[in-house]
């Protein structure tokens, strides 16, 4: 019996377990799942905690659940990742288990250990994050006693999960202030080491036009260096300070220290792959799903959905010994809130920026692409039980690739390879 290894239960890892539990001969292969937590959690929905716009215990299920009854399920911390051995040491007993095909869906933690004074004395005091259910819950009650002054929001570094999170936050912010009569008592601040609101500069045109219109104050290129909870003050590393009375971070992304302490990861502990197979670039039966690889793609659900699909073929050739013939595009779709019961929908990959249009059916939508519109708020909203049903194996149609039927695609929007 031939062992196929899932490591974390999140949105990769299950959307992992529910497709090859179906395409893997169960009388040749075993199904392993590890996970260190039983509670799965929609992540898109931290955003709307703070503004009360979600009860906490909407976005909670139990991951067991969502696992096919064949899958074999370990809750444990992970130790240690050893590929040159094909074996994962879990922490709870030292089990040690070898595996023929491993697939790391791990997802990545915060750390706002890695920022100077960041877990000082204002932490979940005057900042949080909203990153973490207990961060998203805490923040709420910080906002409700907000009664004005400096609301900072600092994107520490990237990548991060969910790029468009951030801007969402400070969108629903500005909105939540107005309704509550404060939005004139505070300054509204979005700092971020980009250097402009977002990556594609199609985007960014449609949402820093966004940030002028609404009276945000946008601090670029702002690499922060050390935060002084004395002062209530962030300092970035070229000197610029700005001060808070309420501040809201990002912290670094950074894939689980099982893999720093495996030596298997880059700086950021993410695992490096074929940008196009996901196939590990040194061990052959090694996949990366989700947050925990290192390519130049969102850190994002539709994301993981879109890679799983290319990965489970990938893995089924692999073990048959056919080359890796699907590639992965950097498919990425995101609905961004922008407050006042609109949203914007990006659609983009590694070459095609941004762009207008409709989506899913070219011409009629109904969402419309890079346009901010009240549909498209309703569309995140719906997302949430389609996020739901494929987490129970219920298959969305969605294509994990790219179209550009139905977009207004011209030869200065294609933004070229991504490395």
């Amino acid at each position: 019996m031939k062992t196929f290894l899932i490591l974390g239960a999140g949105t990769a890892g299950t959307l992992m377990a529910h497709t090859m539990t179906k395409k893997l001969d169960p009388h040749d292969w075993q199904v392993i799942v590890v996970d260190r937590d039983e509670k799965h959690y929609y992540q898109a929905g931290y955003i709307f905690i703070p503004f009360g716009m979600y009860k906490p215990e909407s976005v909670i299920k139990d991951k067991k659940s969502f696992l096919p009854k064949k899958v074999k399920v370990i809750w444990s911390d992970i130790h240690m990742i050893e590929p040159d051995k094909n074996q994962v040491t879990l922490v709870r007993d030292k089990q040690v288990i070898h595996y023929d095909e491993l697939v790391v869906a791990t997802g990545v933690d915060i750390r706002p250990d890695q920022t100077e004074g960041m877990l000082g004395g204002g932490w979940q005091k005057n900042i949080f994050d909203f990153y973490t259910f207990d961060g998203s819950v805490k923040l709420a009650q910080a906002l409700k006693d907000f009664k004005g002054g400096n609301l900072v929001i600092n994107v520490t570094e990237m990548p991060v999960k969910c790029p468009v999170a951030p801007l969402e936050f400070v969108f629903l912010a500005d909105w939540y202030l107005r309704k509550r009569g404060l939005r004139a008592k505070t300054e509204l601040i979005y700092s971020t080491p980009l250097p402009d609101a977002f990556t594609k500069p199609s985007a960014n045109a449609k949402l820093s036009d966004m940030f002028r219109k609404r009276d945000i104050h946008l601090e670029a290129e702002y690499a922060i260096g050390s935060v002084d909870a004395a002062r209530n003050m962030i300092s970035s590393y070229d000197g610029r300070e700005i001060a808070y009375d309420l501040l809201v971070t990002v912290p670094t992304n950074m894939g689980i220290e099982a893999i720093e302490r495996s030596g298997i990861g880059d700086d950021l502990n993410y695992i490096q792959v074929d940008k196009g197979t996901l196939q590990s670039r040194r061990w052959p039966n090694v996949w990366a799903v989700g947050d925990t690889n290192n390519i130049l793609a969102s850190k994002a659900g539709s994301v993981a959905h879109f890679q799983h699909e290319v990965v489970a073929k990938n893995i089924l050739d692999h073990i048959a010994g056919k080359s890796l013939e699907e590639q992965f595009d950097g498919h990425s779709l995101c609905f961004i809130e922008s407050g006042y019961g609109k949203a914007v929908l990006i659609d983009f990959n590694y070459d095609q920026e941004p762009v207008e249009g409709t989506y899913p059916l070219p011409g009629l939508g109904p969402f419309r692409l890079l346009n901010e519109t009240y549909l498209n708020h309703w569309g995140k909203l719906v997302f949430k039980e389609m996020y739901w049903a494929m987490m129970y194996g219920i298959k969305v149609p969605l294509p994990s690739k790219m179209s550009t039927a139905g977009k207004k695609i011209s030869s200065h929007n294609r933004q070229g390879e991504a490395a």
